[in-house]
């Protein structure tokens, strides 16, 4: 049995990207009341088109429900840089895209992660 596989990015370098910098995930834990759900996700859909679309660095998110508890949500993305998220989150924009998704927690929590190492997409078995 062997031990995790670094997968490097472009730059050469696990997480690296090729216009420099490391790539970041940017983790969000919510809390969204049951009766704001619908309300949430509708509004964390026009986010994802939006952003997906052409923010630049954007890569994938997620939103995730805790299996545990109905009103507990992660949202994660994944950003070429840190420095794309953050230009992002400081834009006019950002804030009035997100606002309606923000009305309906009730709790937030951000962390950013810097990409340090990851499996290739087919591990082999």
């Amino acid at each position: 049995m062997s031990g995790p596989t670094h997968e490097a990015g472009p730059a050469g370098s696990p997480g690296g990207s090729a216009r420099g910098g490391q790539r970041a995930r940017v983790v969000f834990l919510v809390r969204v009341p049951a009766a704001r759900t619908q309300a949430f996700l509708a509004a964390y859909e026009e986010v994802r088109h939006l952003v997906a679309g052409g923010v630049p660095g954007h890569l994938v998110d997620q939103v995730c429900r805790s299996s545990a508890d109905p009103e507990q949500w992660l949202i994660t993305s994944e950003w070429s840089s840190l420095a794309d998220f953050e230009a992002w989150e400081r834009s006019p924009e950002h804030r009035d895209l997100v606002r309606p998704m923000r009305e309906c927690f009730t709790d937030a929590r951000s962390l950013r992660f810097l990409i340090h190492a990851q499996t290739p997409a087919a591990f082999p078995r």
